[in-house]
């Protein structure tokens, strides 16, 4: 599919060309999602890319037409950018910081009902708080290396940081209420 398409023109229903497909977007079930589209210039100079949702193309015997659209609408969209590792990485660490703070509240609400708790309960969430604080500390070990490392190393890290984020995802799940 992605072959097919590259380098085609993209028209609007009066038969002009807005633009001409740079790449392809493709959503984690296969599915095509965006086409990258090349956005004013002349010969690449003055070009920008723009994300056009593939819902909003149509193929009209196999020309590709995107329906009430002009090269001036194409041109005034936002820039697509792609993400660099950079921004993946503090994408990554925000997501991680999320989970863990997201566990130290869920921590906090254990202790309050543990407070006040009969001494069964009590014990189970006493139990639950301590396993949950080791969980805590690990991915906060974990994320705090993976931040020490350079940008280019950061993934080494990633897997480490999964595991200890999916285990406090999981106490999310199976906390006794």
């Amino acid at each position: 599919m992605k072959k097919n398409i590259m380098g085609k023109a993209i028209y609007n229903e009066q038969k002009e060309k807005i633009g001409i497909v740079e790449d392809v977007i493709i959503a984690p079930d296969k599915s095509v999602s965006y086409l990258i589209i090349g956005a004013g210039g002349f010969v690449g100079i003055g070009r920008h890319d723009v994300a056009i949702p593939i819902t909003q193309i149509m193929d009209q015997n196999g020309r590709l037409v995107m329906p009430g659209a002009t090269k001036d609408m194409v041109k005034s969209m936002p820039r697509f950018d792609y993400a660099t590792e950079t921004a993946k990485r503090d994408q990554f660490i925000a997501f991680a910081e999320q989970d863990i703070a997201k566990a130290k509240t869920k921590i906090a609400e254990l202790e309050k009902k543990a407070a006040t708790a009969n001494a069964e309960t009590k014990q189970k969430l006493d139990q639950q708080i301590v396993a949950m604080k080791l969980d805590v500390a690990s991915a906060e070990d974990k994320l705090a290396a993976m931040k020490k490392a350079s940008a280019k190393k950061w993934k080494e890290f990633e897997v480490n940081v999964n595991a200890a984020t999916a285990r406090l995802q999981k106490w999310f799940e199976t906390l006794v209420n």
